[in-house]
């Protein structure tokens, strides 16, 4: 006795009618809308990330328009009957009459031509010919540019339905000749729900937790997503259990990175680093724990902000309630910090010879972090002592700290000061002031000023600024020694993780383009410049007259009296 070949569950529960498609309304509504009214495109773009149900869509809106119903004589449907001869046979794959071309193989002027002649005869037994082109970005430049004159004006009968991943990649001109539609990712929840009843029709068990580990893991893809739940079938012997697909996906017990979370922001490294090597050991990818960590951060932070979120359905009450408690202990400053070290994190692991040590590297210097005095405890302890602070940090600390030439910066309100004795008095009252006085006594120092400072505050005694990537290491600790110098007083510098105004340069930059445009505006300049135009005439340089007079002496002021004495002789 033969037995019945196992069809994969993508394939068997393959959506055959519109309600069938899960996390797709704004497409659905849509389509029967325009096959209710009878108002058809002439061509389809169907665009989103691979296994959302593209090329399902468009097969199932090639039999909604060509189902002839139980009887043979029904007329466009939104529920397309899926018996009649046309449902059938567009179902098997074998329709003369709708094409189903794969552009990645299929992909150049010729086959678009071939495909172009095909257009030009009526349909043979269906009331649309449809050419249903996948990947359609695949396809040469000659055989879009080809398409498109047959796109704009296709014969009567027939249509164009094209599939997409990489919607940046398909021209503008085929784009604007279609009736776009951007399939959204399916929410883990409505996936979860989808695998459910899936299951309940194949007879299978399955925990709750293990089918939102597989949604979460599909990342929006109907396709992908039971792939895994096929696969996690066959694993399980017919059983899916939370701890099978944890192994088979290579995810981390998540109540057991609530509790490394935990560990880190306590600053307890050794426990920390003990439940890392537990889940690494049960097969748990690096990668994955700090994304899990990623997550937990965010959502703390989130409740934090707002104890309303801490309701959330898809996570389990055990995990919920103790980061609920969590968050009440963590202040957004610490968690801010978390996000952004662990984000610097990942993108190390993924490039690091061994992603084990790299995590591990990563961990430590969050556990180091929390150890980390805040702004405010730095700004008391500089105002209770005249000492100058300095804290040892480790190299690459991340993005809360940064090593500016061995004096410890922190960012968004860390302050650093310095002992230098005085060996002369001079009075700055802005920032310009500073930058003109190193012109003097230090021109690199000025040019670095003026290029990559970009100024947030300035009182005497005290300069707060952002830093440009193109700063010099150390040049913090050199402004603070510079300023105790020149001004006999201790100088604090404060470094901001938020951008101030703009550098002097920019500032710079910006009048000399206000005066050359004045200048171009100004009448005479303009008659100048249409008299020289065949020596190509053009403004160079604008100076104002007080800074030319003061380059050129006594001469330039008396040639200018001259001048006006003349004028005054002429009249």
């Amino acid at each position: 006795m033969a037995t019945t070949e196992y069809r994969v569950l993508a394939r068997k529960y393959r959506p055959e009618t519109f309600k069938d498609l899960i996390g797709q309304e704004a497409l659905v509504q849509t389509l029967k809308n325009a096959i209710e009214t009878n108002r058809l495109a002439q061509a389809y773009m169907l665009t989103g990330i691979r296994g959302v149900g593209k090329t399902t869509s468009a097969r199932i809106i090639a039999r909604a328009i060509n189902c002839i119903g139980p009887d043979g004589k029904g007329n466009m449907t939104t529920n397309p009957c899926g018996v009649c001869e046309h449902c059938r046979a567009i179902a098997e794959d074998r329709h003369v009459d709708v094409r189903e071309v794969n552009a990645a193989s299929t992909r150049g002027i010729d086959n678009i031509r071939e495909l172009i002649e095909t257009t030009k005869y009526s349909p043979t037994s269906a009331r649309y010919k449809v050419y249903i082109i996948d990947e359609v970005h695949m396809l040469t430049t000659e055989a879009f540019n080809a398409l498109l004159k047959t796109l704009e004006e296709p014969p009567e009968r027939v249509k164009f339905i094209f599939a997409t991943t990489e919607i940046r990649k398909v021209p503008t001109t085929i784009l604007s000749r279609c009736q776009r539609f951007d399939l959204r990712r399916v929410e883990p929840e409505l996936l979860t729900e989808h695998f459910k009843n899936i299951l309940q029709k194949e007879n299978i068990s399955a925990e709750d937790e293990a089918l939102r580990l597989i949604a979460k893991a599909a990342d929006g893809s109907v396709r992908d997503g039971l792939s895994l739940l096929d696969q996690a079938i066959v694993n399980g012997n017919g059983q899916v259990t939370t701890e099978q697909v944890r192994i088979m996906i290579g995810l981390a017990d998540k109540f057991a990175v609530v509790s490394l979370f935990e560990q880190l922001m306590m600053g307890n490294i050794h426990e920390t680093l003990k439940l890392f090597n537990e889940q690494y050991a049960l097969g748990a990818d690096p990668i994955v724990i700090l994304n899990d960590l990623l997550d937990i951060t965010h959502w703390v932070t989130r409740v934090k902000i707002s104890a309303d979120l801490a309701q959330d359905p898809s996570m389990p009450e055990n995990e919920r309630n103790k980061l609920t408690d969590l968050s009440k202990k963590l202040d957004v400053g610490s968690l801010s910090r978390t996000w952004q070290m662990l984000l610097k994190g990942i993108s190390e692991v993924s490039i690091a010879p061994s992603a084990k040590q790299a995590a591990e590297m990563v961990l430590i210097r969050l556990a180091y972090a929390t150890e980390l005095p805040s702004p405010g405890d730095l700004v008391k302890k500089l105002q209770n002592t005249s000492v100058s602070v300095t804290t040892p940090t480790p190299s690459g600390a991340g993005i809360g700290t940064s090593n500016w030439g061995g004096v410890k910066a922190v960012s968004n309100g860390g302050i650093i000061g310095t002992g230098i004795p005085a060996t002369q008095t001079v009075m700055f009252n802005d920032f310009q002031d500073v930058v003109a006085y190193a012109l003097k006594e230090d021109p690199l120092f000025s040019y670095n000023l003026k290029r990559y400072v970009s100024l947030v505050s300035f009182e005497q005694g005290k300069i707060c600024f952002y830093p440009h990537e193109e700063l010099p290491s150390g040049f913090v600790s050199k402004m603070a020694k510079s300023l105790k110098e020149w001004t006999g007083n201790t100088w604090f510098v404060e470094l901001s993780s938020t951008p101030g105004g703009k550098t002097l340069q920019e500032i710079a930059k910006e009048n000399e383009q206000k005066l050359r445009q004045e200048a171009q505006d100004n009448p005479i300049v303009k008659a100048i410049l249409l008299k020289f135009k065949p020596f190509y005439a053009s403004i160079e340089t604008i100076r104002p007259i007080k800074e030319t007079i003061e380059q050129n002496g006594d001469e330039f002021s008396k040639e200018m009296d001259d001048n006006e004495e003349s004028g005054r002789e002429e009249e």
